[in-house]
């Protein structure tokens, strides 16, 4: 029987599949489709200190295999993720999930660590450096090795679990940046994040998007964050989960060779609520094909 057991940081998983954040709220919308308890983990809408009303609208649009979206974290607060969902999560879902946080400041960022402490459903904190830094012009954290090493030196510090930093594909060099978080304590990297995107609506000859640009994900980006995993794979020593357009068990594989131990799948759950089961149930046949008895025999396979 083909094993589908992976580890990250110590956190033993009974498959590679994560829903990604952003596209998987808190489970609930998901559990009268399938028993989600079947999934590796998942990982929480982004969750910021203050409580987020998001962009305006329209803040989501259409395009070739994927779609852009610049919902602008729209989420509860922490305060409220803490003492209401994380408990309500306990009911449907009896495994340990990822709890995304976002920030504006590394102040902000510690806030949300804190609060998760001594929190016993939360595995992995999963740190999005893909926010502005307002105490620095603007400019986002995930911009530069320096700010990224700042971020997680301080995150690293400030939690009780395993801290994994997801990073920004808009740079020039991500594995000098996922270096620099490896160096600063991060226990893993999560890669990638959405590519800055626009639409313009021919008619009225304005952006869809309110926010002018948005994120773009979908099988679009698969190429792109299968040679990002693989260029960061080559630079660390430490767990990637594999994020960015995957849309079957081949290509989980195909992100497992170059270098993640897992994977998040995130906007094809809003097209099919079933592709995380799906690629499940398909990814022992896969294996089996290709003469493979335990998953971890094909990490980093395309480096050797």
């Amino acid at each position: 029987m083909v094993s589908l057991k992976v580890n990250l940081s110590g956190l033993e998983l009974s498959n590679p599949i994560i829903p990604a954040s952003g596209c998987f709220g808190y489970g609930k919308e998901y559990i009268n489709y399938y028993d989600i308890n079947i999934l590796g983990s998942f990982s929480i809408k982004g969750t910021t200190k203050d409580l987020r009303f998001g962009n305006a609208t329209p803040r989501i649009a259409e395009s070739n295999c994927g779609m852009l979206n610049s919902v602008g974290l729209q989420n509860p607060g922490i305060d409220h993720v803490v003492e209401y969902e994380m408990k309500e999560i306990l009911s449907y879902y009896s495994k340990p999930i990822i709890a995304n946080i976002s920030g504006f400041s590394i102040e902000e960022y510690e806030y949300c660590v804190k609060r998760l402490k001594g929190i016993n459903n939360v595995g992995i904190i999963e740190v999005n450096i893909s926010c502005p830094n307002v105490h620095d012009g603007g400019m986002s954290f995930g911009t530069s090795a320096d700010m990224a090493a700042k971020v997680t030196k301080a995150v690293v510090k400030a939690a009780d679990k395993p801290v994994y930093i997801k990073l920004s594909p808009n740079v020039t060099d991500i594995a000098s940046i996922a270096k620099a978080c490896e160096d600063a304590g991060a226990s893993g990297i999560c890669a990638i994040n959405t590519l800055l995107g626009m639409r313009i609506d021919i008619k009225k000859r304005k952006p869809v998007l309110a926010n002018i640009t948005g994120g773009l994900s979908g099988p679009a980006i698969f190429p792109i964050a299968l040679r990002m995993v693989y260029q960061i794979y080559e630079a660390v020593n430490i767990p990637i989960i594999g994020i960015g357009g995957i849309s079957s068990a081949k290509d989980v594989l195909e992100m497992m060779m170059a270098g993640a131990t897992a994977v998040q799948i995130g906007s094809m759950n809003l097209t099919d609520p079933y592709i995380c089961k799906t690629i499940i149930d398909k990814l022992p046949d896969e294996l089996d094909k290709l003469g493979i008895e335990d998953i971890n025999e094909i990490i980093g396979g395309a480096h050797k």
